[in-house]
Formats: C-alpha cells, sequence, structure tokens
C-alpha cells in the first residue's frame, strides 16, 4: 500500500507531478457528497493534510476554457502500488466546476497536479489527537486520523448543519477511533457546533499527562474559534486553510494570508496547515 508519509510539519515531501488520471469510481457518498477515485500511475509520498488540483472536469473532444481553472481539492487517501495507485478524493458538487467534475465517467482523464502543500505531521507517541472537520475540510483528516490510531489516543470531531452534510462518517468509524458527531440541527449527534464538543474533549484531556495537539480544517470561523479554544489551554493547534487558489504553485499570488509576525504567506506552497498561532485570524476571511 501505497501509505501518506508525515515528517514534521512538511519537512520532507515529494515533488508534485502532472498526470492524466483515470477515472476509476465516481459516485454519491452520502446525500449530496460524491468521492472520486482516480487511476494516478506512480503516485509519489505524500502527507495527510496534502492537496491536488483537479481539471474542472473531463477531457472532451476539445479543450475545454469555460470554466478555465483547476480546483484545489484534499487527497483524503490513496492505496495501491508501484505503477498502479490510486487516490481518493472526496467533494460536494457546488458550481459548474465541481458539477462537470460529478459527471466524469469511469474510464475518462482528469488532469491532476500534486501533491502540493505542507501536510500535517504526527504528534508525539502517546499523545492525544483531537481532530476536528466542518463540512468538506473532513477529507483533509481521515489519514492522518488513520496513521494516528496505532500512537496514541484519538478522538475525531465532525460536524455539519445537518446530518446528510456529513462527510466521510462511515470511513471514520472503521478506524476504531473516538468519533463524535455535531450537527447544528441536532438531526446528528449532538446539537450544535463542533467547538461546543472540542471545549469538552479539551478539559477531559487536560487531565492527561501526556497532553492533547488539535487538528483543525473547515470553515475559517471554525478553525479560528478551535484555535481559542485550544489557546485557553495551552494546547497546540494545527489548521489546514481551504483558500481559494488558481494555480497551486504561488505564481498568482491569490491564497495570501495575513501572519500574526506581519507579512502574508501563500497557502498554496507555505501552507495548507499552519500553527494557527502563526495567523492573523482577524484578516482572513
Amino acid at each position: 500500500m501505497a501509505s501518506a508519509q508525515a515528517e514534521g510539519n512538511g519537512s520532507s515531501r515529494s515533488e508534485p507531478i502532472r498526470v492524466r488520471a483515470s477515472v476509476i469510481s465516481n459516485a454519491p457518498d452520502g446525500e449530496v457528497n460524491r468521492r472520486i477515485v482516480f487511476g494516478v500511475g506512480a503516485w509519489p509520498r505524500w502527507q495527510p493534510g496534502q492537496f491536488v488540483m483537479l481539471a474542472p472536469g473531463a477531457e472532451a473532444s476539445a479543450p475545454r476554457y469555460d470554466p478555465l481553472l483547476p480546483r484545489p481539492m484534499a487527497i483524503f487517501s490513496s492505496d495501491g502500488d508501484g505503477e498502479d495507485q490510486r487516490i481518493t478524493v472526496l467533494y460536494k458538487v457546488e458550481g459548474r466546476g465541481t458539477r462537470l467534475l460529478a459527471s466524469a465517467a469511469p474510464g475518462e482523464h482528469v488532469r491532476v497536479v500534486g501533491p502540493l502543500g505542507h501536510g500535517f505531521g504526527v504528534p508525539p507517541e502517546r499523545h492525544h489527537a483531537v481532530l476536528v472537520g466542518g463540512g468538506t475540510g473532513t477529507a483533509s483528516l481521515f489519514t492522518l486520523a488513520r496513521d494516528v490510531a496505532a500512537r496514541g489516543p484519538v478522538t475525531v470531531i465532525l460536524g455539519a448543519r445537518q446530518a446528510d452534510l456529513l462527510m466521510a462518517e462511515e470511513d471514520f468509524s472503521k478506524l476504531g477511533v473516538d468519533l463524535q458527531i455535531a450537527t447544528e440541527d441536532g438531526s446528528r449527534g449532538t446539537r450544535g457546533l463542533v467547538t461546543d464538543v472540542l471545549r469538552q474533549v479539551l478539559a477531559a484531556a487536560s487531565a492527561e499527562s501526556a497532553g492533547a495537539i488539535v487538528y483543525a480544517c473547515g470553515p475559517t470561523a471554525m478553525m479560528r474559534a478551535c484555535s481559542e479554544l485550544a489557546a485557553k489551554v495551552s494546547v497546540p493547534c494545527r489548521v489546514a486553510l481551504e483558500n481559494r487558489m488558481a494555480c497551486g504553485f504561488g505564481a498568482c499570488l491569490g491564497c495570501a494570508v495575513p501572519m500574526a509576525r506581519g507579512g502574508f504567506s501563500l497557502v498554496c506552497s507555505q501552507g495548507p496547515v499552519y500553527d494557527a498561532s502563526e495567523l492573523d485570524w482577524a484578516g482572513i476571511p
């Protein structure tokens, strides 16, 4: 199996490649989300939290220029060996680009560039890893949860507005981790926000001698709230930002975010994973 490799916060990573990836399957994943599996040949080693740039839909008989730009999406998982590897991407159909992607049929091809960015890294042995996913941000956390489950206790908190918007709940449940769900309307799990659950988990984890580390990905407001809760109990927090971008390599400068120390950072090349304390949250929309 071509598993992810996490060596610190992006301290070692493979060079990205461009692939004419074959669509193996592209099916609904719950009520509104979808799961697409690509054959990518000899895929580089990657870290949880890294992402790919996907062309908006399958190749057509003539070049398509509307929409023009690729879409950044997290790598959910990978499997296979050697020249026969596959990556899985979870996504939500929201606009023209993802509608075209949803129409890609098995046997068709989609242009893929990746893996891109820096990943999460892994917590020290026996630390309590608390993973918080909201909406499509959940896709960034699955392989991390799988990889750290053998190293120490893992709590995964998944949230959405309602039950049918939850992503990958069944996948996480199969990992044997402590899985907790929050929905704003109470249709599954705790009624409320993931931060309501996180507050309780951190209160319990503060009594553990090994300490805890929070990993979060989702809406900006959610990640900022996770950062603030973690800071109150002196727990490190790492976040994976989900900014829009056009290139994925730092050329377009469209994904710049302000830093607490001043200046800006490019999410595509210097992120998407950051220590939450490094970011100027007030300047991130």
